[in-house]
């Protein structure tokens, strides 16, 4: 059997790491698990080339959207978000899936966020929309969507307003974040302006970033009395939804947490 990340780049992807860790640990000696660099106008034709070997692949940037579009069912959290980050072979073809908004959910709990009412977004991407999800299954009723240009913003916005819950579209520059949880799904080159923002002490902020780490982002919010979440985390536990949907296995994991951490310890 095999699966693989699919992104563009995706050389530098922990992916393959945490999966094969999995595999190693639950006995799939015949499973397999590459990094494929795929851009989004080739997906649909990679996937009708594919034997049946092939069982899943975890989506990254930039076929997040297209994978929804290619799939031959999508379940109803990428069809909210119109990006999926995992598909599935199923009997009839290749069904989309998200497991970032559980990836999300589960770095923020960990985080010790147990509720957030009020909480905000930094970015509004593919990422943010699913941030989006996260929080308002932790209870957000509303929510500060920061962004660089606020027409970029809809996305979000609707995703939001689906969820019942009340987005404020706040532009970043010169922008106060005083929400207690805050989730930043900026790229590296928007990390000077976020790092920026006048951060406050008590506030958990998630950087879904994770290389470099830390972050300036990081930085500013540990001086400032907060307390950071790392996007490792995020990736580690959409990993482990992303092998059992693939496997129909339990994730194993302490097995992939262990792994990870000598490859972190390694660098």
């Amino acid at each position: 059997m095999r699966a693989a990340v699919l992104g563009r780049p995706v050389s530098h992807s922990l992916s393959p790491l945490l999966h094969r860790a999995a595999y190693a640990a639950l006995g799939l000696t015949d499973w397999t698990y590459d990094a494929l660099d795929i851009g989004a106008e080739e997906l649909a034709d990679l996937l009708a080339g594919l034997g049946p070997e092939w069982r899943g692949f975890s989506v990254t940037m930039p076929n997040k959207q297209a994978a929804v579009e290619v799939a031959d069912e999508v379940e109803a959290l990428p069809a909210l978000l119109r990006a999926a980050n995992t598909l599935v072979r199923t009997g009839t073809g290749w069904r989309a899936e998200n497991t970032d908004v559980a990836g999300i959910g589960m770095a923020l709990q960990l985080a010790g966020v147990g509720s957030a009412p009020r909480a905000a977004l930094v970015g509004a991407g593919g990422t943010a929309a699913a941030a989006a999800v996260a929080l308002a299954s932790l209870g957000a009723r509303e929510v500060d969507v920061v962004v660089r240009n606020p027409g970029r913003a809809g996305d979000v916005v609707r995703v939001l307003e689906a969820l019942g819950v009340t987005p404020t579209v706040v532009p970043l520059d010169g922008a106060r974040v005083t929400a207690p949880v805050v989730v930043s799904t900026v790229p590296v080159d928007g990390q000077p302006a976020a790092a920026a923002l006048d951060w406050q002490a008590g506030q958990t902020v998630l950087d879904v970033l994770y290389s470099p780490w830390p972050t300036p982002l990081a930085d500013r919010v540990t001086a400032a009395g907060g307390t950071v979440v790392s996007g490792l985390e995020v990736l580690f536990w959409q990993a482990t939804e992303q092998v059992e949907l693939m496997t129909g296995e339990q994730a194993p994991i302490g097995a992939m947490r262990a792994a990870l951490d000598a490859a972190l310890a390694g660098r």
